[in-house]
């Protein structure tokens, strides 16, 4: 393992072209290639005066190195060195989260979030494609989903404090939708990158947006309800229904079909009972079931999805909570609410991702909340990200093992503008990245040191993070 490379951004001299790196650097030899000598997650990279050889066990590793001979290059400032590398990854997820429900981003807006991930050398973009406030993929079959769930009429301003008669509205439409060539397009856009793209559709809570263009997969559908247009929990959730089962098999198994990543995420987190407590088809269902707690149905919705998504060649990952019911087995856990949570979901054995709440969500203030833009709340800085201690229950070896990865996440109730996703990403990022990697951790001033030596590459390419204090 290398010492943390500082991370730079492409020089004119440096273009991405077709899934490759081209030079116009004075020396033309640059060979790249894949090599049964190396780990699947190991790279070479080697310069000499004579130009560069890069080598990779994997295309994967192979997009790694790629990314490292842009950082060198990049920093040299005319005098490219010469250098010999060999390095690895020590968790194969890398990843930061983006809400693309709460607010739209264009598909360019997209682009730009993977260009700046793979400048970090992070491999997975968990899009997060449903959510009360929006549905955001075309499903053939069920047009409304995109026509009206994708939009709702006007947009809480401000946080949900006091009596809901006093909260403030922007009074304007927000909305937006990808078709599925367009996520396909995507899709390789990051593949060519060095990225795969997991996508997320939430169930069986989070779907007022779904429900808003079909009531009739609620559990009251003479209820007629409008796509959210404050934050929060919504108490509308799927209903039970043989309709709502075979609606979610053709969403599924289309979101199967788009994104070839081996995992489809199925949220299964902040789910309401209320509407099923007060429903007579869902104590019918449960008598059918063989259920004794209401509870239990958001299991049988965990079950489903991942029998339909199996058909798929998909595992299913879902936020913390569907600990609560029986899993199948390669269910993949995200840990959010707590890190306490990685011993429980370790201990049963679950591969598990670390998503805490506590270090990774960059839905939070960067510093004093007086001088910050409006943020959900709670504070997360970029030394807080760096420094952070994500395991505070010692694990044992086993348990360590199940640990595959990490990743930053983006929620984006108050990030209206692109410009505000990258003020609340970087430099956050740049620790999660350093941190997701597994370089040996250093001191803070010394990661802060190269940091701020890092910003000006950040402004090369456009990046319009938040200054350093």
């Amino acid at each position: 393992m290398t010492d943390p490379i500082a991370l730079v951004p492409l020089p004119q001299s440096v273009i991405w072209s077709a899934g490759t790196w081209e030079t116009t650097a004075p020396w033309d030899e640059l060979s790249v290639g894949l090599t049964e000598d190396l780990p699947r997650t190991e790279y070479a990279l080697s310069i000499s005066p004579h130009g560069a050889n890069l080598t990779a066990g994997s295309e994967a590793a192979l997009a790694d190195g790629r990314n490292t001979f842009a950082q060198i290059v990049t920093g040299a400032h005319g005098s490219i060195p010469c250098v010999t590398i060999s390095d690895y990854p020590v968790h194969a997820w890398r990843g930061m989260h983006l809400d693309v429900s709460r607010h739209f981003r264009t598909v360019a807006e997209v682009e730009t979030m993977i260009d700046t991930m793979a400048l970090h050398r992070l491999n997975v973009l968990h899009l997060h494609l449903t959510d009360d406030q929006g549905w955001r993929v075309e499903i053939k079959g069920y047009p409304k989903l995109t026509e009206v769930g994708a939009w709702r009429d006007q947009t809480l301003v401000g946080h949900m404090s006091g009596q809901e008669e006093t909260w403030e509205f922007d009074g304007t439409p927000h909305g937006g939708s990808y078709t599925q060539e367009e996520l396909r397009g995507l899709v390789e856009y990051a593949r060519r990158r060095g990225i795969m793209i997991v996508p997320e559709v939430d169930l069986p809570g989070h779907m007022q947006a779904a429900l808003a263009a079909y009531p009739n997969l609620g559990n009251f559908p003479e209820q007629q309800v409008g796509v959210r247009e404050v934050w929060g929990i919504s108490d509308h959730v799927l209903g039970v229904s043989d309709e709502v089962f075979d609606f979610l098999r053709d969403v599924l198994t289309q979101v199967a079909d788009i994104f070839p990543a081996p995992y489809v995420h199925i949220g299964g987190d902040e789910c309401p009972r209320v509407e099923w407590e007060r429903s007579s088809a869902a104590r019918t269902r449960m008598n059918e079931w063989g259920l004794t707690r209401v509870s239990e149905i958001q299991g049988r919705f965990t079950q489903f999805a991942a029998d339909v998504l199996a058909e798929s060649g998909k595992r299913i990952i879902a936020w913390d909570e569907v600990l609560e019911s029986h899993l199948p087995d390669n269910t993949v856990i995200m840990n959010w609410r707590h890190g306490n949570g990685l011993k429980t979901s370790t201990a049963r054995g679950f591969q598990t991702i670390i998503a805490n709440n506590e270090h990774t969500y960059f839905d939070h203030y960067q510093a004093d909340p007086a001088h910050e833009p409006l943020a959900i709340g709670g504070l997360t800085t970029v030394k807080d990200v760096y420094t952070a201690e994500f395991s505070p229950h010692k694990l044992d070896d086993d348990q360590k093992s199940l640990l595959i990865g990490l990743q930053g996440q983006l929620w984006t109730e108050y990030m209206p503008t692109a410009e505000q996703v990258e003020y609340m990403a970087f430099p956050r990022m740049c620790a999660l990245a350093e941190r997701a990697w597994g370089s040996p951790q250093q001191s803070w001033d010394e990661f802060e040191e190269r940091l701020r030596a890092h910003l000006p590459r950040l402004d090369a390419f456009g990046v319009r993070y938040r200054p350093l204090d």
